[in-house]
């Protein structure tokens, strides 16, 4: 796998790690990364991807119709 140098402010360097729970900077931004970009995909599988026009409805029930 490649790899990446990303260069940090000290201050949020070490903001992951306290997040994260890990000595380690380089383990601290990947492991908060990681999470990230899981979460996204799990929201994304919740709510559905933007170009999914069925679950949208196309005329919506008036007040009336409600009750």
């Amino acid at each position: 796998m490649a790899q990446v140098t990303v260069t940090l402010d000290a201050n949020l360097a070490i903001d992951a790690m306290m997040l994260s729970g890990t000595k380690n900077p380089q383990d601290a931004v990947e492991l908060v990364l990681r999470d990230y970009l899981a979460r996204g995909r799990r929201t994304e599988a919740r709510t559905g991807d933007p170009a999914d026009g069925n679950r949208l409805a196309q005329e919506r029930p008036t007040d009336a119709e409600r009750g």
